[in-house]
């Protein structure tokens, strides 16, 4: 299950500022968890997992970033909390409560969203999180502006983080994010998102104390110790928390390793969704 996946149609949700869009997935009764990629990214980079959790009865979200995607651009803000009440008004609109996974960038939104409305999350899952935000130099800080302001050296870089392999279906991947991101309006989210300063919610992280799962590869390239990584970001939490390496990942677990990734998060929900 990791060829081409069909993907669910496009819904759009109107919040404060803007349209996100999502796609939804199983029984509507079904305990719902929603999903967010990280910047740059498509909320497609599910499409692996998604199919395994609804088989198992779940009801499965995936949405795209502000300004990201198929969602809005003209945001005028592009932070974890905001992106947080995102994940809120999702759940709202569905009908929670939710477990809520993010991933990169995403994973203090979900910290925000968990903090913020506690009786809407019932669990917290953070796929290859940062747990503090990225200081580069004057030089590499210059260098990261042009990647991101260049669809195609971020198609490459993207790539470069990739370390299990790639999705039979990755090149026509890496082609549709890279044409979304040529789109007008969205080059400026993209790096807003891409700004240290966009990171505002770690220190939510001691307010959230429903269980979470760290899922991390070990093969991660934005870490120069993805186990230290994780470790840290775990520590920050107020709840129960379980960190999962998966053997041999780059950033991207759920895409690179899908059956790990949705046997790991099955047996997190088992235990904590109602």
């Amino acid at each position: 299950m990791n060829g081409t996946q069909e993907q669910p149609k496009t819904q759009y949700l109107d919040v404060p500022g803007g349209r996100i869009a999502y796609s939804v997935s199983g029984p509507e009764g079904g305990h719902l968890v929603v999903m967010a990629p990280g910047m740059g990214d498509l909320r497609a980079v599910y499409r692996f997992v998604v199919p395994r959790l609804v088989d198992a009865g779940y009801r499965v979200a995936t949405m795209d970033l502000r300004g990201h995607g198929e969602s809005s651009t003209g945001w005028d803000s592009h932070t974890t909390s905001a992106h947080g009440a995102d994940y809120l008004a999702l759940i709202r609109h569905l009908g929670g409560p939710a477990t809520v996974v993010g991933q990169s960038f995403t994973p203090d939104s979900v910290v925000s969203a968990a903090a913020e409305l506690p009786e809407l999350i019932t669990g917290v899952v953070a796929l290859s999180p940062w747990a503090n935000p990225p200081q580069p130099g004057r030089l590499m800080a210059a260098v990261t502006g042009v990647v991101l302001r260049t669809p195609f050296l971020w198609g490459l870089f993207y790539s470069s983080l990739y370390k299990a392999g790639k999705p039979a279906d990755f090149k026509e991947y890496v082609a549709t994010m890279k044409s979304r991101l040529r789109e007008p309006g969205r080059t400026a989210a993209f790096v807003a998102v891409g700004d240290p300063k966009a990171k505002d919610s770690a220190a939510h992280r001691s307010q959230v104390h429903q269980p979470s799962l760290i899922l991390m590869g070990t093969k991660d390239p934005d870490f120069k110790d993805p186990r230290a990584e994780a470790e840290e970001f775990a520590s920050g939490l107020a709840g129960p928390t379980e960190i999962v390496m998966v053997e041999g990942a780059g950033h991207y677990p759920q895409a690179e390793m899908p059956q790990e990734v949705a046997a790991a998060l099955l047996a997190f929900l088992e235990k904590t969704a109602r």
